[in-house]
């Protein structure tokens, strides 16, 4: 089983190398994401060479995803070095419209991104987009946050309002020492706020209910990776309740992005899980299964997105549904997950 971390690390050595003690899991931030190549080393190459491929694997994002009972919208903010890709995208539920904007950004210039997750303000401007995150001290171990971003015809301002006592799910994956990501992931973060569709504006409610998923990212990737995610919020029995699953990129490392989430708690799935589903019709049932987990998400909309920048290319399926099924809390007991609202993904980048 992944070892649970429990004081402050550096996710990297100072030669850029993944540091052995970085690797394990989190309940809250505590990793520091040290990405830059000490002045004094010259990659785990010993030579430039080693440098540069360093800096050509590195890969920074943030991603939120804020679902209500009538809309969707979710803001993508990354640097992966060579380019930064930054998009706001929203959806209707009732009308099934979307409304999509993304910029791209030569070397990523004008992006800023914190090394700690809500360790400090992120900001990116390109083309006809602007985005904020504030981290904002609040009543939690962790900060609330401060969730803004224009476009010509979509606009929000929502405050991410965690719990006392509300953990994520941080985890390392290692595929080796130069190659690794670090992850926080979080689920079933009640938010409220405003949300503009041009003129029209509606009201976010965290009582609506209104959910909020964050993904936080750093590290060095392959150039060719697919992934699959899962993500589901609610109340399940009067327990709040957040679904967080993976799968591909994990397989093997020995780390997974499995966790349950009650009431705040992590559970944390240290098994690699099983994902079935049909690539001629991604709308038709989602199954994930594993020892501890048992669950299916009957998806209501796809969404499909794809980007095509010379030597970078993605095609991403994430189909918003709805989770049925169960799973095994660390007490050993069955926790339904019936009724939670989120969405499953599959994914595949060159980049």
């Amino acid at each position: 089983m992944l070892a649970e971390i429990t004081d402050p690390v550096d996710l990297c050595l100072p030669s850029g190398v993944l540091n052995p003690a970085a690797v394990g899991w989190t309940r809250t931030p505590l990793h520091r994401a040290n990405l830059r190549v000490s002045a004094d080393h010259h990659g785990v190459l010993g030579d430039p060479l080693g440098r540069a491929a360093m800096w050509s694997r590195t890969k920074r994002w943030e991603y939120w995803c804020v679902i209500t009972p009538t809309h969707i919208v979710s803001l993508t903010v990354s640097s992966l070095n060579y380019a930064g890709v930054h998009q706001v995208w929203a959806l209707d539920r009732t009308t099934g419209e979307e409304i999509d904007c993304w910029a791209t950004a030569p070397l990523g210039r004008d992006v800023r991104m914190p090394s700690r997750c809500g360790g400090g303000p992120v900001r990116a401007r390109a083309g006809r987009l602007a985005v904020a995150v504030d981290p904002v001290p609040g009543d939690a171990a962790r900060p609330d946050f401060r969730l803004r971003g224009v476009t010509p015809r979509v606009r929000f301002d929502l405050t991410v309002d965690l719990p006392p006592g509300h953990e994520c799910l941080g985890v390392v994956v290692p595929w080796n020492e130069r190659q690794f990501q670090y992850t926080v992931k979080d689920v079933a973060m009640p938010v409220s706020g405003s949300l503009w569709l041009d003129d029209q504006e509606i009201a976010v409610d965290a009582a609506g209910p209104s959910w909020a998923v964050q993904d936080f990212g750093r590290g060095r990737w392959p150039y060719s990776v697919a992934w699959n995610w899962g993500t589901g919020s609610g109340v399940v029995d009067g327990v709040v309740t957040g679904l967080q699953l993976g799968g591909k990129w994990t397989d093997g490392t020995g780390a997974t992005e499995n966790a349950l989430m009650l009431d705040g708690r992590v559970h944390y799935l240290g098994e690699d899980l099983s994902w079935a589903y049909d690539i001629s019709d991604r709308t038709a049932p989602w199954f994930v299964t594993g020892p501890r987990v048992q669950v299916r998400c009957e998806p209501f909309f796809e969404r499909v997105s794809s980007t095509r920048l010379g030597v970078i290319s993605s095609l991403n399926h994430q189909c918003f549904g709805t989770w049925s099924g169960w799973v095994v809390d660390d007490d050993g007991a069955r926790r339904s997950v019936d009724g939670l609202v989120g969405f499953t993904e599959d994914v595949v980048n060159r980049w």
